[in-house]
């Protein structure tokens, strides 16, 4: 590499070229550099996506003349060129970053556009968005691909969740008066530390604490209701997987409902959750009200079942109603979480004068990670203080 600076220490010359390619070359960028080989190449690609605005992105106006047209040869090298000098989660922001700035999501329904790029939530979430306007030589791609970030999402998160919400389970069905097999020992003799006999050398067991017998019978019931409005779109995915987590474990019964002005019942398809994410159809409007009452109608047991919205909370329905059922099933001892999202990104814009009213009702409503998402079950399912994220 040269430097039209002259400079001769190589501290000075990597500084400038990282202010050159941070900067990207404009006339008053000061550096006075010039790029060649890689560099040049990765400066192309992130010129083609962010160099200048308005007019100037698609090739007209500015000295900066960015975009890729709408060619899909084109976009095809240049997400081979992002993927070939970034690391994916780099790619996965540009890929985001070129739909919303370049307008490419037409060419997402094209099958050869589905195999270049790389997938993560964000896609599968433009993916649904489209769906129904997915010629059928692209629906197989894909599913294809959706499928691949939907199983690597599972092998991340099933087997803590599953341990997670097992152990709350186990919790929630101890008893005091066990048979002699389900005796839980460890919290016996700490319950009874107060009778040790020194000179037997023994503790006196006057309270037993134990475990329920194990049981195939369902324990708990999970209702997730989860808003399909666009901005929603990351949080349905999320929700799907682990609304296939929770169906496959047999002491809870799992119901999966998707609504925006009308409400969809998936949980028959809880066994493939690239199915369930092919069911909902995201944006249109809201009416969370009516979710609410059909998710009420489906409780039989309302102490064992634990309702889980996930909602922007803009509610296009009838808000006092809305309210009014959120405290009738607490009041009949549901379980009631409210989640803004779930998703890694913290919560999207929302109704806060709907979220207030809702911890007033004592369901605080926050945005939760995936990460977070077992903790914040297992204390439903325990009537434990939910563990709110104090950024919340």
């Amino acid at each position: 590499m040269t430097s039209t600076t002259g400079s001769t220490d190589p501290a000075v010359d990597e500084r400038l070229r990282r202010w050159r390619m941070v900067l990207g070359g404009d006339a008053a960028d000061g550096t006075g550099r010039s790029l060649t080989g890689q560099d040049a190449a990765m400066d192309g690609a992130l010129t083609a996506l962010y160099g200048g605005t308005g007019a100037s992105r698609t090739g007209r106006g500015g000295d900066r003349s960015a975009g890729l047209g709408a060619s899909a040869p084109a976009v095809a090298r240049w997400l081979g060129d992002i993927r070939t000098y970034f690391p994916s989660s780099v790619v996965q922001v540009m890929q985001r970053d070129a739909i919303d700035r370049l307008g490419l999501s037409a060419l997402l329904l094209e099958p050869e556009m589905l195999e270049a790029v790389e997938a993560d939530v964000h896609l599968v979430g433009t993916l649904l968005s489209l769906n129904k306007a997915m010629p059928e030589s692209t629906k197989e791609t894909a599913r294809a691909l959706v499928r691949k970030v939907v199983e690597d999402l599972e092998r991340r998160l099933a087997t803590r969740t599953r341990a997670t919400l097992t152990g709350a389970l186990d919790r929630s069905a101890r008893v005091n008066r066990p048979r002699h097999r389900d005796i839980d020992w460890d919290r016996t003799i700490r319950a009874n530390l107060k009778n040790y006999l020194p000179e037997h050398g023994t503790i006196v067991p006057e309270r037993l604490i134990g475990y329920g017998r194990a049981s195939q019978a369902v324990k708990k019931e999970v209702v997730l209701c989860i808003d399909q409005s666009g901005s929603m779109a990351a949080s349905v995915v999320y929700a799907s997987v682990f609304g296939a987590v929770l169906a496959s474990m047999r002491s809870i019964e799992t119901r999966l409902v998707v609504f925006d002005t009308a409400v969809v019942d998936l949980t028959d398809q809880l066994d493939d959750p690239v199915d369930v994410l092919f069911g909902t159809q995201l944006g249109g409007g809201t009416d969370i009200n009516r979710a609410l009452a059909y998710c009420q109608s489906q409780i039989s047991r309302p102490a064992d079942t634990v309702v889980v919205l996930i909602s922007d909370l803009y509610e296009g329905g009838i808000r006092n109603e809305m309210l009014k059922r959120v405290a009738a099933m607490k009041a009949s001892g549901v379980q009631f979480v409210t989640l803004l999202a779930l998703s890694d990104e913290g919560a999207p814009a929302y109704d806060r004068e709907h979220a207030a009213a809702l911890a007033a009702l004592g369901t605080p409503a926050f945005a939760c990670t995936p990460d977070l998402f077992p903790e914040v079950m297992a204390a439903a399912i325990e009537k434990r203080p939910i563990p709110v994220p104090d950024a919340a």
